[in-house]
């Protein structure tokens, strides 16, 4: 049948391009409307949220003062190794008092000693306290790094494959929840540092990391992976995951290309409640003599020392207390608007 158009004469008729009728361009003075992704959708909510990112702020600043705490103490002339009360060196200098207490108000703050010095010897509380928050929070960094890497994978593989896999994976993971962590932190150290280093010999720092690291990736994963299998249990019933299988896509990819980019919010979120949680068991392990020992400058141990300080110098706890608190409360505050920028029912 001949077209109305070629029955009065008209030219040939022109086919339009499919994408012009869909997308047509937009008039002049219009903004062209562009998707965006979850990603992007996310960071603009976090945006939004000042209490959010007032707190990434400060815990980018106690990194970024931990990397350069070398520069800072050099910065302030000080160290924290150097015993400024009984080094003769500094005679011209004093610092403590003839009972050991700084001299001065606030345990000794001066131009030399920014957040004054440690009663007894003397040490510059400003250089233990950033070297020692250097410690800490590396330390932590690494070990939640492990137990986020760990428990992903063993959650991932018990909670997709399931049946008797899931069943072994669940029973070593109740095995190692039956442990009251806290008391075996402390038993398990001494043995750990026992097995490879001769008591009669000191033992070298980075074995007291080392030792440390083990002890609390053994006893720590176990949250996470529990996480992320009730995430994948119900993730790999959903549509996406069989359309998948019917394609003939291997275990392996479906793991990595379907379920596991849907579970990165879960782990994100607990990652930024879980490395506060670990920087406190550190100064925790530090603080009952089984962490870090002198002379390494740590969070814990300063309250340890703050411990027997505290009656004849208060003024000593206050800045390594108000820096932990500190950061402490803006990482979970963090995490919590992380939460919330990542659902996309949240009204923030």
């Amino acid at each position: 049948m001949t077209s109305p158009a070629k029955a009065e004469g008209a030219g040939p008729s022109i086919a339009l391009d499919p994408e012009l009728e869909t997308h047509p361009e937009p008039a002049k003075g219009e903004k062209k409307l562009e998707g965006r992704s979850p990603g992007q959708l996310m960071w603009q909510r976090f945006k939004r949220d000042r209490t959010g990112v007032i707190c990434a702020v400060v815990v980018i600043l106690y990194f970024a003062v931990s990397l350069l705490a070398p520069l800072l103490v050099k910065l302030s002339g000080t160290d924290p190794y150097t015993l400024y009360g009984q080094d003769p060196t500094y005679a011209d200098k004093p610092v403590l008092d003839q009972f050991g207490l700084p001299l001065g108000y606030f345990g000794g703050v001066s131009a030399d000693h920014w957040f004054g010095v440690e009663p007894q010897y003397g040490r510059d509380l400003f250089a233990m306290l950033v070297y020692g928050m250097r410690t800490s929070l590396f330390m932590a960094l690494g070990v939640t790094v492990l137990l986020m890497v760990t428990g992903v994978i063993i959650g991932l593989i018990g909670g997709y494959f399931g049946g008797r896999t899931d069943y072994w994976i669940g029973r070593v993971t109740d095995f190692f929840l039956s442990f009251p962590q806290q008391l075996f932190f402390i038993a398990f150290m001494p043995v750990v540092t026992a097995f490879f280093v001769d008591p009669r010999e000191e033992t070298p720092t980075y074995f007291r990391a080392l030792a440390m690291l083990i002890v609390l990736w053994l006893l720590g994963w176990m949250g996470m992976a529990r996480l992320v299998r009730s995430t994948v249990l119900s993730l790999r019933e959903r549509e996406f995951v069989e359309a998948a299988k019917v394609s003939g896509a291997s275990p392996g990819r479906i793991v990595r290309k379907e379920i596991l980019p849907n579970v990165v919010t879960p782990i994100l979120v607990q990652f930024t409640y879980s490395l506060p949680s670990t920087i406190l068991t550190i100064a925790f392990l530090s603080f009952a003599g089984v962490g870090f020992v002198e002379p390494t400058p740590d969070w814990g141990r300063l309250f340890a020392a703050a411990a027997k300080y505290t009656e004849q110098d208060p003024a000593f706890l206050f800045f390594p207390g108000l820096a932990l608190v500190i950061f402490v409360l803006a990482f979970n505050l963090l995490g919590d608007s992380v939460r919330d920028a990542f659902d996309p029912k949240s009204g923030r």
